[in-house]
């Protein structure tokens, strides 16, 4: 190979590939299409080579075809020509490099008129690309001043240092993270000026900026800035469910964008006694900054009546949190003197032991694990060594408490060829989610009691996880909640509770309650399905053991609260005769209970949860409530009342469309009532039409 000063390189024809691989025989420049040359050693007159275009035939793979001249060589005419005057000189980091396949720092190759190649250099002043650290080719000799590029294999040309390429990533990332500086200490709006920087940051360091935005090569980052006033300590306050005062705590902390800790005492009883010794009462709601104690809801508007709430606040809460400060409610147990082992459970651990539990096939139905009532009497003489007569009584006592049902509830307990199932192998326990892998052996507590604390804390959950005006909740928010960890437990103490306690106000409040505390539990568990028929199973599969039955949502609305009536849509009624379910219906439907429940749709009532005491008058106001918000309006020019859905639904509990309208003026303001009363009582007709319902969830 020539030089321009007409000395021929040998070095370089020397280290040629000989596979006959295409290396460094297709030439391309940058935003050039690849031409592809072949070097013919074929001999010729004047002993040189004769550069020619192959045919694309004979090209395979971007490689030259097989049946060319393995050992190809340089022609002598291919010569590297010295730069004339406005060409820039070859530097010594000049390289034609056959690896890449591309001419390196942008070059260009032309052909002379007499066959030489030349290679162009780009201008001087124009910038050159530089290869990525660590990737950039070692240095090759020279001879006599010119850097001379071995070419390599194919091989060769695809090793890549592995510790280069993270050395070169994380210089990468080291230039990203400079560059997110620099543009963090240039921020200014719209002018270079000093005094633009100067102001940003002044606007920055003063907080009139809460939130800078900014790209950077299409990475979008987003910085909140530090308040420098920001509290250092702690807001908590002790409070209970369903008080007033403590409900305007805590609107106030949330209006004015304060942070701070409830501690429930009716959902965590045992941190009562912490309240009394720390303000010598059970009195709430007593609020803490930090270790000290503020005062309750009167010291909290004098002083915010007196202006001087922020630097009272700032002046407590400048120093961080001691371990003196009431401690946020975390993961615990409930009150262990509440629970007490039932005097039936050593029995029943000995007949779960000893009985013979089968499959049995009775009445065309195979019955699974069952057993004989008179296998099960003569257990209990052998264990107890009692008579016949006490061993059926103890069985009887048994069902009563729910240990063990019929197979087909004929009966509770009789001596003789019945079968009877214990209840943790009923045939709906898998639907059932307040079961965890057995049944609650424990002494059954009073039905009124576990009414009451689902009240208590399903209430605490909706104050801190619902909007004020109850419309809306966070579902997300409340699964990961220790409160909703508390409630889950005390379901379990439904398995064998006695209903048939409760009364007819405190059956309603119960099954009121306990029906939107299951369908908030089913939203979580297994979402929000949206329209009639997928709400159809979402009704009937979701399931709780109460009292040793299953009880759905459907059950409780339609087989319980309206006295098993059919449920819109359905031919058969949720209680087929015989079931012992029907002793808890109550005795006559009530339509204010339409107003009461909440499926957890947007169209339907907002949540709550009830007392036994006022029952009827909380109703009555959710009815007030409801009609108020959206359930009813009323165009007189048009003379049509828009009525909600769920009225025409269950139009068998409101009665006739007139005497529905009528019905309803008690529940109106003053404005729609004065209204509705001037359709009906002008004698003219009035059009009924009925709102589209809205099955999206109410989050």
């Amino acid at each position: 190979m020539k030089l321009s000063n007409g000395e021929t390189n040998d070095s370089v024809e020397g280290n040629l590939p000989k596979n006959g691989a295409d290396d460094g025989t297709n030439i391309k420049g940058k935003d050039e299409e690849e031409i592809p040359i072949r070097l013919d050693s074929e001999n010729k007159p004047d002993d040189q080579g004769e550069l020619e275009q192959c045919s694309e035939n004979e090209i395979k793979d971007g490689q030259i075809a097989d049946n060319e001249d393995s050992t190809a060589e340089i022609p002598e005419n291919i010569q590297i020509l010295s730069p004339d005057t406005h060409m820039p000189e070859i530097s010594d980091n000049t390289e034609i490099s056959p690896q890449s396949s591309h001419v390196q720092n942008e070059e260009k190759i032309a052909v002379t008129s007499d066959g030489h190649l030349q290679i162009i250099k780009p201008l001087s002043q124009l910038p050159k690309p530089e290869a990525p650290p660590g990737l950039a080719p070692s240095p090759t000799p020279k001879e006599d001043g010119v850097v001379l590029n071995r070419s390599k294999s194919l091989s060769e040309s695809l090793a890549v240092d592995m510790p280069s390429i993270g050395k070169f990533i994380k210089e990468r990332s080291n230039s990203l993270s400079a560059s997110i500086a620099n543009r963090l200490s240039s921020l200014r709006n719209g002018s270079n000026s000093h005094e633009d920087d100067e102001e940003t940051k002044n606007k920055m360091k003063t907080g009139d900026s809460d939130v800078t935005e900014f790209n950077i090569s299409g990475l979008k980052v987003i910085v909140r800035l530090k308040n420098e006033d920001e509290f250092k300590g702690r807001i908590s306050f002790f409070s209970r469910s369903n008080c007033r005062d403590c409900t305007a705590v805590r609107s106030f902390f949330r209006q004015k964008g304060l942070k701070f800790v409830e501690i429930n005492i009716d959902v965590f009883p045992q941190r009562e006694q912490e309240l009394i010794e720390r303000t010598g009462s059970s009195q709430v709601p007593q609020i803490f900054f930090n270790d000290k104690l503020f005062g309750g809801l009167v010291a909290l508007n004098s002083l915010r009546n007196s202006g001087i709430f922020d630097q009272r606040l700032k002046e407590m809460l400048g120093s961080k949190c001691s371990g003196d400060a009431p401690a946020a409610p975390v993961y615990g147990f409930d009150d262990p003197e509440e629970e007490s082992m039932d005097e039936m459970v050593e029995i029943v651990r000995v007949l779960r032991q000893r009985l013979p539990i089968q499959d049995r096939v009775m009445k065309l139905k195979i019955v699974k694990n069952c057993f004989a009532g008179s296998q099960m009497v003569e257990v209990l003489i052998q264990q107890l060594d009692c008579g016949r007569k006490k061993a059926v009584e103890i069985g009887k006592r048994l069902a009563r408490k729910h240990f063990i049902h019929h197979v087909f509830g004929d009966n509770d307990f009789e001596d003789g060829n019945h079968f009877y199932r214990f209840l943790e192998h009923q045939p709906f326990i898998p639907k059932c989610y307040n079961f965890r892998g057995s049944t609650n052996d424990s002494e059954p507590k009073s039905a009124i009691k576990i009414g009451q604390k689902l009240n208590k804390i399903m209430s605490a959950i909706l104050e801190f996880y619902a909007s004020d005006d109850r419309f809306h909740v966070d579902y997300a928010s409340i699964s990961r909640s220790e409160e909703f960890r508390r409630y889950v437990n005390l379901v379990e103490d439904l398995h064998r509770v006695d209903l048939l306690e409760l009364s007819t106000d405190e059956k309603l409040s119960f099954f009121l309650n306990l029906y939107n505390a299951m369908a908030i539990h089913a939203v979580i568990r297994l979402g929000c399905p949206e329209g009639v028929i997928d709400r159809s199973s979402f009704n009937s599969d979701f399931q709780y053991i109460v009292g040793g039955s299953a009880y759905s949502l459907n059950t409780i609305k339609n087989g319980i609260l309206r006295n098993n009536r059919r449920s819109p849509y359905s031919l058969v009624k949720p209680l087929g005769a015989g079931d012992k379910r029907l002793q808890m219906a109550l005795p006559k439907v009530n339509p204010l209970i339409h107003f009461g429940l909440c499926n957890g749709t947007r169209s339907s009532p907002t949540v709550r949860f009830f007392t036994a005491q006022g029952v009827e008058a909380e109703l009555k106001y959710a009815a007030r409530e409801f009609f108020q918000r959206s359930g009813m309006e009323v165009d007189l020019e048009k003379r049509t009342v828009h009525l909600t859905r769920i009225i025409k639904w269950f139009s068998v509990d409101f009665g006739q469309e007139r005497e529905i309208l009528k019905w309803s003026i008690n529940y109106l303001d003053a404005t729609k009532a004065g209204l509705l009363t001037h359709l009906l009582g002008d004698g003219g007709p009035v059009n009924i039409v009925y709102q589209n319902y809205d099955w999206s969830i109410n989050s």
